[in-house]
């Protein structure tokens, strides 16, 4: 157990699991020595590495053939490693090191990774990288998903920066016209302050005074257009995640592409506009042309998810009032359910539920036709439309998760050994659980598997027992006096 958890899960190293014994009593049953410890975790990794390989085995054998996502990224620890996820069940297909990271490097690692399950890669979610491109296209005939993020990253690079830059400046002319607008005052104040007053005709005060507040309020005016800019970006940014779903997520219908499109060029158009009222530098009018060529490949990846969703719909051979009630409510809601749980805000998830229950509530009442078909027709209807919800995958933050993951294990040890990268993907994969008490494996296979704890230890040995600690012999001091 507690080389699982201290040395697997959390991260940390053997000499930890030796101080533990040490400090609660039982290296007196247990031998704490290094050496032998590190044996043990040897024997755990290897041990739970083929467990897990056993199992997904076994597993493999009774699944049914499924058309699945695959979300790829690379890491480096230097070395690079390839990390490939099925989103939907948080799967880790591929997690190796490799010499580099060519297209025909990720193919060739993705097909050993996948050999003996019945699955077909679809569609494949990443950065615009040409290798993972031609990889997923090329050589997987598959569609590629460009990842969301990195547009938003990219208009986020385009305008953070310079708009944050405007703002101080005009928060620090504010407050030097703030501060000229004082000193006229103070000066006005402490002239008619003098008894008796000087000869001759008094300072223009109030030109003075007149021309500060001016001054002040231009720059007022300024740092509102500078905090307003900065806002509209932040906006346009939080509408490109809004808009990229194939469903509205205020009224649950479908978002056609040409719709999406349109609202996509009103998005740019509004930056462009910005950019010229901020008088963005190139560098920044760059980053802003490269997030609106994704516009492209993100309308594809919605084209590519109508037309498979039509396919697998119309495989159902239903009633023309059934397959609308599918199309138009079944696959929305669940659709919307998803993305509820992805929402941080507590008001955006209640209402997603509820704009969810409302779609759902008409298809749940016991007139309506669904309900007069058999249970078994009804939950391969329902399990078509979540496959079907499940289908858009449009960010592969599962596998930039994964990396921040193990760059923590990696910064602990240096280096990760292939012996414990396999085991920390064994532990991801059927060991980690969710809430709902499901493994990675679970959710992937479809069924139940052995705790794969119980598997490990019995195929690791018991720890061995403590050696017998011989007194060591005084140290003489060096100068001590030798006896004639």
């Amino acid at each position: 157990v507690m080389h699982l958890i201290i040395t697997l899960r959390a991260g940390a190293g053997v000499r930890l699991v030796c101080e533990f014994l040490e400090l609660s009593g039982l290296s007196a049953v247990v031998g704490a020595a290094y050496g032998s410890q590190y044996a043990l975790t040897v024997q755990v990794q290897d041990a739970v590495a083929q467990q897990a390989q056993a199992q997904r085995s076994i597993l493999a054998a009774a699944m049914p053939p499924r058309a699945v996502t695959v979300c790829e990224d690379e890491t480096f620890h230097p070395e690079i490693c390839l990390v490939a996820i099925e989103p939907v069940s948080n799967f880790i297909l591929l997690e190796q090191y490799a010499p580099d990271r060519t297209a025909a490097t990720w193919t060739q690692a993705l097909a050993t990774a996948v050999e003996g399950l019945p699955v077909t890669v679809i569609q494949g979610t990443s950065d615009e990288a040409k290798a993972l491109r031609r990889h997923v296209v090329k050589d997987l005939g598959a569609q590629h998903a460009s990842d969301l993020f990195h547009g938003q990253h990219e208009v986020s690079q385009a305008t953070s920066l310079h708009l944050a830059r405007q703002v101080r400046q005009a928060t620090t002319a504010v407050a030097a016209a703030q501060q000229a607008v004082d000193a006229a005052q103070d000066a006005r104040r402490a002239y008619e302050a003098q008894i008796p007053r000087p000869r001759g005709r008094p300072p223009a005060f109030t030109a003075r005074l007149d021309a500060a507040r001016t001054d002040l309020i231009r720059a007022e005016r300024a740092q509102t257009e500078a905090h307003a800019r900065q806002a509209q970006a932040r906006e346009q940014i939080r509408e490109l995640g809004n808009l990229y779903h194939p469903y509205d997520l205020v009224r649950g219908g479908a978002q056609a592409v040409a719709y999406v499109a349109a609202r996509c060029a009103e998005v740019w158009a509004r930056l462009a506009h910005l950019a010229d009222a901020a008088d963005l530098p190139a560098r920044a009018r760059e980053h802003l042309a490269k997030a609106q060529r994704l516009t492209v490949p993100w309308l594809a990846t919605l084209a590519f998810f109508w037309a498979t969703v039509q396919i697998r719909v119309d495989a159902l051979d239903l009633a023309p009032d059934l397959e609308q009630a599918v199309l138009t409510q079944l696959i929305p809601a669940l659709y919307l359910q998803r993305v509820a749980g992805r929402r941080t805000q507590a008001a955006d998830r209640q209402r997603l539920m509820a704009l969810s229950a409302s779609l759902l509530e008409p298809l749940r009442q016991p007139t309506h036709p669904l309900q007069a078909l058999a249970p078994a027709r009804r939950a391969h209807i329902e399990a078509t439309a979540t496959g079907c919800a499940d289908l858009f995958q449009r960010s592969s933050s599962c596998v930039e998760g994964r990396n921040g993951h193990l760059s923590l294990y990696h910064h602990g040890s240096h280096r990760l050994s292939d012996r414990k990268l396999a085991a920390l993907t064994a532990l991801h994969n059927y060991y980690v659980r969710r809430p709902d008490g499901t493994t990675a494996a679970e959710r992937f296979f479809g069924r139940a598997h052995p705790t794969l704890f119980e598997q490990v230890l019995a195929h690791v040995d018991l720890p061995p027992p403590p050696r017998r600690k011989r007194p060591r012999p005084l140290k003489r001091p060096a100068l001590a006096l030798v006896a004639a």
